[in-house]
């Protein structure tokens, strides 16, 4: 079992260095630093780990305390590494052999944004998928060969390995991070409170170009179909049916769609009911068979097929960690 799979996930180190960008920042500690125990979230011990004591000078004037040296991403269950504002300053070795240290340990090191060069100069994504902004890919690339850069993903992993695209899409990552761990109820909770929405996948496009009122209109049109099928999860939907929704044809409305999120109309539904099962599975004691029809599926062995290559686990199991993962702050300490 992959440990963000496991809800042990409550440790997280924040890589700190001159020069990393606020919103990363920030990003991280309002994912991961607030107490949202009273929203059924797990507490979280946050911790910004340095080099050097500080304080770090940041872009923009701003200064950063750390709290921690390097030897404590020896205790985290995770490491967030935050873009650099320059992607070609060079990071301390020290830094990159901590790095190198946690993974072969076996936990997982997730990048924003540019915070994949920093993981590609410590050697680790060669050999590996990745991805950054769009417009530092091709720079990514040329700096790292050995590195298999994709350009149209938010987020990627590759053998414990998460980077992600740019800006907002570290919401994304540290959004889908939570719901591996805890489950989607966490993950929800965590995006309500940051008033931003829990849905979008690795696999949507991180750059999409709609010039013309007309794309606007269509992208409209497209996300009151998906939010209608959300509704209707457990009725035997097909694109012919999202497609009559929209008022188009089925292999327009197809076309539309890819375009729109990046990923196709079975993808996406079978990516929202494997969500809404492990809501399910978290929050109630349906029998098996019936998690498996209130989710839209269209058996239980067809359930459990793809609940299974999803989350390498039976539905049964899953339902049994999540029910064993710690909620409360006994195991560990809070640290906002």
């Amino acid at each position: 079992m992959r440990l963000w799979q496991s809800g042990r996930m409550h440790r997280v180190a924040i890589v700190a260095q001159p020069g990393i960008r606020a919103f990363d920042l920030a990003v991280i500690t309002e994912v991961w630093g607030p107490d949202r125990s009273r929203s059924g979230v797990p507490p979280f011990e946050l911790r910004r780990c340095a080099l050097e004591p500080g304080p770090i000078a940041l872009p923009g004037g701003l200064t950063l305390a750390p709290d921690r040296g390097l030897d404590w991403l020896d205790e985290a269950d995770l490491v967030v590494v935050p873009a650099l504002a320059e992607p070609s300053d060079p990071t301390p070795e020290p830094v990159l052999a901590a790095l190198r240290r946690v993974h072969a340990r076996g936990v997982p090191v997730a990048a924003l944004c540019a915070g994949a060069f920093v993981l590609a100069e410590a050697g680790l994504l060669d050999g590996r998928r990745a991805v950054t902004h769009w417009w530092l890919a091709p720079q990514l690339a040329a700096r790292y060969p050995a590195v298999l850069v994709e350009e149209a993903p938010l987020f990627v992993e590759d053998d414990g390995l998460w980077t992600s695209a740019g800006v907002a899409s570290g919401i994304d990552l540290c959004l889908h991070l939570v719901r591996e761990a805890h489950g989607a109820e966490a993950a929800a909770a965590v995006a309500r409170s940051m008033v931003t929405g829990p849905f979008r996948t690795g696999d949507h496009a991180q750059y999409l170009d709609r010039p013309t009122p007309a794309a606007d209109r269509t992208a409209e049109a497209l996300a009151a179909v998906r939010q209608q099928a959300l509704r209707r999860l457990h009725e035997p939907l097909d694109v012919a049916t999202l497609a009559r929704w929209a008022g188009m044809s089925p292999r327009s409305f197809a076309r539309h769609f890819a375009a729109s999120t990046g990923t196709t109309p079975h993808r996406w539904l079978l990516s929202r009911r494997l969500d809404e099962a492990r809501k399910l599975l978290e929050r109630t004691d349906h029998p098996v068979p019936e998690v498996a029809r209130r989710a839209g599926f269209a058996s239980e062995v067809s359930f459990r097929q793809h609940f299974g290559a999803a989350f390498g686990r039976s539905p049964r199991a899953y339902r049994t960690a999540a029910a064993n993962a710690p909620i409360t702050g006994d195991s560990v300490r809070n640290g906002s």
